[in-house]
């Protein structure tokens, strides 16, 4: 191997991997199981894994009919559609949360009706937190169903549908199946950035505990108050993410 290619490749790897080992190092191990059980990490992590979760059954519940229309119809502007559906990925996340107060604050254009309707306000409340985590994480479901649905063969749909079955029956029976891996996999990584979401949920939906301070928000929290309470948290996410990875390994590996 070249000299001038060994050197930053060794370089950009201790460079990727000195910041994990620095927080396994760093790691309160002798105490890590007292501080597990502290009521302030308990209450962020079950507000975490519920929110992920309910934002991750928005992303599929929106996300696969719009892979399905990206990846099915052709329509003027699709292009222009699927770019716009991808902004959130390279958006700042603040950014993001900002957008999010301007739609959906009570002044907003969508959160004022919703006020003054229903009497419902999304900024600063639980819901908030699931709708900016929703916001940041539905464009990797959709991108990873859209291209299960360009890899899977459209002729089964045809077939299905020269046997008499409707759309909804052939997208039902046979276009899901066909994609599952491709929606489970889209699914688990929508969670991931869901649980690891922290600038447009702290813009929109502030860092309340209990309420809207989900892990990274207490860690952020906690690096100014107790690092090893942050590390602890740190840690958690860590393993959430080595699993993720793990979890989707084959399927890296088989694309």
């Amino acid at each position: 191997m070249p000299l001038a290619l060994a050197v930053p490749a060794v370089l950009g790897l201790a460079f990727l991997i000195l910041p994990l080992a620095g927080l396994l190092i760093r790691a309160p191990w002798s105490t890590l199981p007292e501080r597990l059980t502290e009521p302030g990490i308990l209450t962020a992590l079950r507000l975490s894994l519920i929110t992920a979760s309910l934002a991750t059954v928005v992303c599929l519940v929106l996300g696969v009919p719009l892979a399905w229309v990206l990846a099915r119809l052709e329509f003027p502007g699709r292009r222009f559609v699927r770019a716009l559906v991808t902004v959130p990925l390279v958006l700042p996340p603040v950014v993001g949360g900002v957008a999010l107060l301007l739609v959906f604050g009570r002044r907003g254009l969508v959160g004022e009706w919703l006020d003054q309707t229903f009497g419902v306000s999304l900024p600063f409340t639980t819901t908030g937190v699931v709708v900016a985590e929703a916001f940041v994480a539905m464009p990797f479901l959709v991108i990873a169903v859209e291209g299960a649905l360009r890899g899977a063969d459209a002729r089964y749909e045809e077939a299905a549908a020269t046997l008499g079955a409707t759309r909804w029956t052939a997208f039902r029976r046979v276009t899901l199946p066909l994609i599952a891996p491709g929606i489970a996999a889209g699914a688990v990584l929508c969670w991931a950035r869901a649980l690891g979401e922290f600038g447009a949920t702290i813009t929109f939906a502030g860092n309340f505990p209990g309420r809207t301070q989900t892990m990274p928000l207490a860690v952020y929290l906690a690096l100014e108050q107790d690092v090893d309470a942050a590390i602890v948290l740190s840690l958690i996410l860590l393993v959430v993410s080595v699993g993720i990875l793990a979890a989707l390994r084959d399927k890296w590996v088989a694309a």
